[in-house]
């Protein structure tokens, strides 16, 4: 399968404006670019690209004064495949993970693992360990949080949240990753690229998504507590502690956004020998 993806964001400052960007696919998908995942800039304008500490693309630029967009256009292959589900996956014991994992137990800005262990242990202590724990855990976040774009609040963390009962999908995710890591089980916060494809209409406007990865049975897999089942086409962009880490900008000054379009979509490609 050939899925097309990209955005257009518009910016205007009203001076000269430092930003991180995280926008570029992750470096673990770059093999199946089939045209290349490049930031545009209108004006053009330099950036400074480097791999950040969870090995992410990141790009260091200053915004002029007044209007920038940033796009880009690509290609990329993909499987086609849901994401898998192995339901024998099991949770290992803290002795036994790798050390780069300990990271995803500890809290964070977004996941505050001291305010909600109580509240995880008196719902899942007694529930069988591994997949059907991180199962459970994104179950309860689907029906405890009411999914709005009006809640939407880039302040919200998972204990607020868990007491409000509504947001978006970083909200989902920021929730089910503290339970988890409440629970012993590393969990780290996922964005990217998620179109509508294999769902049936009507489709809502293209958005980035948020989602997250357990590590279980010896590998990091896919969980999505908003959606809460598997899906086609996700396209990794960045992973991190939370959504502090992997924030698609981080402005270091003011400035207004004026626009925001993301599009991911299936390529139909039609066969000549029966058009011909």
């Amino acid at each position: 399968m050939k899925i097309r993806a990209g955005y257009e964001i518009v910016y205007d400052c009203p001076q000269p404006t430092p930003m991180i960007l995280q926008l570029s696919v992750h470096p673990s998908r770059t093999p199946d670019l089939l045209s290349w995942d490049r930031v545009k800039f209108d004006p053009p304008l330099p950036a400074n690209t480097y791999h950040d500490n969870f090995g992410n693309f990141c790009h260091v630029i200053t915004a002029p004064k007044g209007r920038l967009k940033m796009s880009t256009d690509f290609i990329v292959q993909d499987s086609g495949e849901p994401d898998p589900v192995v339901p024998d996956a099991e949770q290992h014991a803290l002795k036994d993970l790798p050390v780069d994992t300990l990271v995803y137990l500890l809290g964070s800005r977004y996941c505050e693992t001291d305010r909600m262990s109580n509240t995880a242990w008196s719902m899942f202590g007694d529930h069988p360990k591994g997949w059907p724990l991180v199962q459970a855990i994104c179950d309860y976040a689907h029906n405890h949080i009411t999914f709005g774009y009006q809640d939407a609040d880039p302040t919200m963390s998972a204990f607020e949240v868990h007491n409000k009962k509504k947001g978006v999908c970083r909200d989902y995710a920021h929730l089910a990753i503290t339970l988890c890591r409440a629970m012993n089980i590393p969990a780290r916060y996922c964005t990217g690229y998620l179109g509508d494809i294999g769902m049936p209409p009507p489709y809502p406007p293209g958005d980035f998504a948020a989602w997250f990865e357990a590590y279980l049975g010896g590998r990091w897999y896919t969980f999505d507590p908003r959606n809460n089942i598997p899906r086609i086409g996700r396209i990794l962009m960045a992973r991190g502690r939370d959504a502090t880490d992997v924030a698609i900008v981080t402005s270091f000054g003011s400035g207004r956004l004026d626009n925001f379009k993301v599009f991911t979509d299936e390529v139909v490609e039609t066969d000549a020998r029966a058009t011909a």
